[in-house]
Formats: C-alpha cells, structure tokens, sequence
C-alpha cells in the first residue's frame, strides 16, 4: 500500500489542518517527533504530515539510505500515532522534487484539507531561492521552528509567516550518522523502534 493512500485512512470529509514536514530523515530522530508534537499540540495543527524526500538521482549523497528504507524507519518512528501520517508521494512526483509541485498535488487531491509548510530557520534563510517560492508565500501558510545558529531574516517578512517557538534541540541526523559510524551509541536520540531496526540492518555502520 503507498504512502499517498496510508495518509488517506481512514477516510474523512472534515477539514483538517495539516502541517506538511518535508526532509530526508535520514535517520528521523528525536528531534523530528518533537517538533511534530510541538506543531500539534501548540501550533493549531491536527495533523503532521512527514513527507520522506527521494533521493536526487542527479547529486551524490554520500551516506543516503535508498528511499523506501528511510519511510520505513520514518514509519517506526510514527509508529501507532494517529497525530502523524507518513508519505512517499514525492517518491512517484516528476523529478527533481520541488515543494510547490508537491503542495500543488496534494491540494487538489485533497481540497477540504488546510495545508501549511513547516520549516526550520536554516531553510527559511535560503527560501527565497525555492522554485516559485512567493507563489508557496502567497498561497500557503509557513510554521517555522527555530535551529540553532539561524534566526529570522529580515529580508523575509510575510504575513503568511510565522515563528513557532517549538524546543531548540541540537541534534541531526548527521551527528546521528557520524556517531554511528564511530561505533558510538546514540539509543536515546532516535525513537526505540527506530534504533532496533537501525541496529537489526546496520545501517551506517563502517563495513
């Protein structure tokens, strides 16, 4: 069953406001689901949708588990938790992956839905580069949650733009490669289900 049609069930005709979370999640970790949490439960949400990004078949990403194994531990992480939805619809959209044509697809497929973009400050520092990215500004609203050495540009201002103050964790999934790789322990930084697989494959583990 695909993503696009696990996010449809079980059906429902009531609008729903729904914070879409692209990334590669590569692995998902703590810091993902806690952000998600944060969107959901202050930040107006009724859904978060974990959209997996597929890999750019035109640039080399070192240490990128192939697509399906990532939605795969990124629907371990969600697990049973009606809050959240995982997808793979960028996965069979035109490639390169642009997040309009993205938002585009699942608006008309989903016309009673309220889509919003959640993004990290570090990305909102570079959205004026984004494909048609005053068509997302004009159409779409955006949460943007803080990291770490990035604050807001103020040469992007929007109403359609707002800070939400979710928990500033210093954690990614580089540090989670890298300490793997290192033969370091990082249970704790990734959801259980999540470090049971990793460790069950070995992913990014050195040969």
């Amino acid at each position: 069953m695909s993503g696009l049609i696990n996010i449809l069930l079980p059906p429902t005709k009531i609008p729903m406001k729904i914070g879409l979370f692209f990334g590669s999640f590569n692995p998902p970790h703590i810091g993902h689901m806690a952000i998600a949490n944060y969107m959901v439960e202050y930040a107006g949400l009724t859904q978060v949708w974990f959209v997996v990004s597929p890999q750019n078949p035109l640039k080399e990403q070192s240490g990128l588990l192939k697509d399906y194994d990532r939605l795969e531990l990124m629907r371990l992480a969600v697990n049973d938790d009606r809050r959240f939805r995982v997808s793979d619809v960028e996965f069979r959209l035109s490639k390169p992956s642009y997040t309009i044509n993205t938002l585009e697809f699942l608006k008309e497929k989903f016309p009673d839905h309220l889509f919003s973009l959640i993004i990290g400050t570090d990305n909102l520092e570079n959205f004026n580069k984004w494909k048609e990215y005053e068509r997302i500004l004009d159409n779409y609203p955006i949460l943007v949650y803080p990291r770490p050495g990035y604050e807001i540009s103020a040469q992007l201002v929007h109403d359609h733009i707002r800070l939400v103050e979710a928990p500033k964790l210093e954690i990614s999934s580089t540090f989670i490669r890298q300490a793997i790789a290192e033969g370091r322990d990082v249970r704790y930084f990734v959801p259980e289900r999540v470090w049971d697989y990793m460790d069950k494959m070995n992913y990014y583990r050195k040969p």
